[in-house]
């Protein structure tokens, strides 16, 4: 999934670092696929109880090229803000800002 927050942060990183670091375009190398659900969704496909809260939670579960996954995850402060495509969005970014530090510390 293409993401402006991330292409920001790797524009204004690359601007002003040349040293070794992790690059947006290896993250994106190493995730082999991603996947999005509501909690909502999830708990009414497993007969789980549910509530109108879960519905709004946006789960991404990011799989790595070698079977590592992460999960990110997004929610509205107010159901009333709650915008799907937006909730995908901000939860791969928040799995991909999990992956950043892995990477650094295999690249350290």
């Amino acid at each position: 999934m293409k993401s402006a927050s991330l292409d920001t942060t790797e524009a204004m990183v690359s601007a002003h670092f040349s040293a070794p670091r992790v690059k947006l375009d290896q993250i994106n190398a190493s995730i082999a696929g991603s996947v999005y659900f509501t909690a909502g969704a999830a708990c009414a496909a497993l007969d789980l109880p549910t509530n109108p809260s879960l519905d709004i939670l946006t789960i991404c579960v990011i799989t790595m090229t070698n079977g590592f996954t992460l999960i990110g995850k997004s929610a509205p402060a107010s159901p009333a803000n709650f915008d799907a495509e937006l909730g995908k969005r901000l939860a791969y970014d928040d799995a991909v800002r999990q992956i950043w530090p892995l990477m650094g510390y295999a690249l350290r």
